[in-house]
């Protein structure tokens, strides 16, 4: 049998796929199978614009998750970026919105900016600076409501692309330049392995950095930069962003279980619905591939 210190296992959590509204036995066998936290995406826009719809959206969802005992964190949209007029209305709709359901924390892709050169950089810097004033004001307001707010790095879906958020450390320093208590950073175990592979990173060395800093994790797994002609079935070939189930890829996670199995922040499972296995063997599987080492060795 599998074993996990108890604080462990209390921190891992589910993600329900974009777009999908279970039915209660679902998340009754999330609980079932061990996991304390969910995650569910924010509804679209229009929704969050009209007050009355989103109250009873919201409502409907603390409802669905009142019997299940469950956290909650809700992900706000992906390409929802602070900084202009409506995406700062819409965030303070999605506050409103998380508050209204009692989700604690709320995942949002900060620095989403293409990194680029030349004369166009100049542009980048001045719109990631419109971010981080709109976010300075909006993070009182998440204060109020009893909901952190937690910036997630992110990775490049295919090999080509380059954004702000890709780098962790600079996400990690926007947290620390805002310097709200509703702010923290939301560590991307996976979009960390394929960043820092492709850099030619540490990924240990860079989570250890963020950690302080850090509120909740994503955990999946992929194969990383994909630097050798790794391939497995059902996985497509190309993509680097693929949220496996851990262990299915070739994250360092002894390594990276000195640092994340070792924190308080929740650890929630981001893993495709055609990647997981049955959820008990996911749990299972996470719980020991995150357990440090000596604490295994103890357990033995």
């Amino acid at each position: 049998m599998i074993r996990e210190p108890h604080d462990l296992a209390a921190r891992l959590g589910l993600n329900v796929p974009r777009e999908q509204w279970p039915q209660g036995r679902v998340l009754a066998e999330y609980a079932g199978a061990g996991f304390r936290w969910v995650q569910f995406h924010a509804p679209p826009r229009p929704v969050l614009r009209e007050p009355a719809q989103r109250r009873e959206h919201a409502r409907a969802l603390r409802a669905l998750l009142d019997p299940t005992g469950l956290r909650l964190v809700l992900h706000a949209p992906d390409d929802l970026s602070a900084g202009t007029p409506e995406g700062d209305r819409i965030i303070e709709a999605l506050l409103d919105y998380a508050a209204e359901a009692g989700a604690e924390l709320l995942a949002y892709h900060a620095l989403n900016f293409p990194d680029l050169g030349g004369r166009e950089a100049k542009l980048v810097r001045e719109r990631a600076a419109q971010e981080e004033q709109s976010l300075a004001h909006l993070l009182r307001r998440a204060q109020t409501l009893d909901v952190t707010v937690a910036l997630e790095n992110l990775a490049p879906v295919f090999a080509g692309t380059r954004r702000l958020s890709h780098d962790p450390l600079a996400v990690r320093d926007l947290v620390r330049r805002l310097d709200e208590p509703a702010a923290g950073m939301l560590l991307d175990l996976g979009h960390l392995h394929v960043t820092a592979e492709g850099a030619r990173e540490s990924e240990a060395e860079i989570a250890a950095a963020c950690a302080p800093d850090v509120v909740l994790f994503h955990v999946h797994d992929n194969f990383g930069a994909r630097r050798h002609d790794v391939q497995a079935p059902g996985v497509d070939p190309l993509r680097l962003d693929l949220h496996l189930a851990p262990g299915a890829g070739t994250l360092a996670w002894p390594r990276l279980a000195e640092v994340a199995g070792r924190h308080t922040a929740p650890l929630l499972l981001e893993v495709q619905p055609q990647h997981r296995p049955v959820l008990w063997e996911l749990q299972a599987t996470t719980a020991a591939l995150l357990t440090p080492a000596a604490e295994e060795r103890l357990a033995a």
